[in-house]
């Protein structure tokens, strides 16, 4: 959790987050700040990496991706790079960035962006069929899948899951604030070095706060209303 009790040890290839304790590892300061320091030791005791991993019937530690990065749908814990990995073997994929989107009710769900190989064509429908018959775990199924002309990446060409990120919760909570009839929509998603990402929402026309409130408050993402 985040503040770092541990809800449970995973098994034999379960991906979890990698916490290690040996004579150089204790609980303390580790931060000057000390907001960095809440939910840094497991269960008091063990130091978060804040990567991703899973052992093996061997006993060897297998490094998958970034805590950060886990999709958590109703409790579950979906390694992307399970998802990411099975699109990847398609021929006209060529690159993919598996986040969890915003769902009022599991809390996220397995949502996908693809870019494709230069010339090559797939439809979105035939790339859900693939990702349905490869990615072994039922609940990792992509719920929506995009193709982009390019996915935003960083300096050393890694797929950027922020603005992914933003553009699933944008999209997210427009379709519900239209489903619902109420006349305002997101304007911007910007990065909170308190709450994460926040969604910033403008009215476009007369409509009840507390509506818009109690709808949104159904996602676990925070929000917050400003002048368009």
């Amino acid at each position: 959790a985040e503040d770092g009790t541990v809800k449970k040890e995973c098994g034999v290839d379960e991906v979890g987050e990698i916490c290690v304790f040996n004579p150089g590892v204790f609980p303390g300061n580790t931060y000057t700040e000390a907001a960095k320091n809440e939910g840094l030791y497991a269960d008091e005791k063990y130091l978060r990496t804040g990567d991703l991993g899973r052992l093996d019937a061997d006993g060897y530690l297998w490094i998958t991706g970034r805590a950060k990065d886990l999709i958590i749908r109703g409790g579950h814990n979906i390694d992307p790079a399970e998802i990411e990995e099975a699109l990847a073997g398609h021929p006209a994929v060529a690159f993919a960035g598996a986040i969890g989107q915003p769902d009022s009710f599991a809390g996220e769900l397995p949502c996908v962006y693809v870019e494709l190989v230069d010339g090559a064509d797939a439809s979105v429908e035939e790339l859900m069929e693939y990702a349905k018959k490869h990615v072994h775990e039922r609940a990792a199924h992509p719920k929506y899948l995009e193709i982009l002309d390019e996915l935003p990446k960083t300096a050393v060409g890694k797929v950027f899951k922020p603005d992914l990120r933003k553009r699933a919760i944008t999209r997210v909570y427009n379709e519900a604030l239209s489903k619902a009839g109420l006349a305002a929509e997101v304007i911007r998603v910007v990065d909170s070095k308190k709450r994460g990402l926040v969604a910033q929402i403008a009215k476009t026309g007369e409509v009840d706060e507390k509506s818009v409130a109690h709808l949104l408050g159904e996602f676990t993402r925070p929000w917050e209303w400003v002048e368009d």
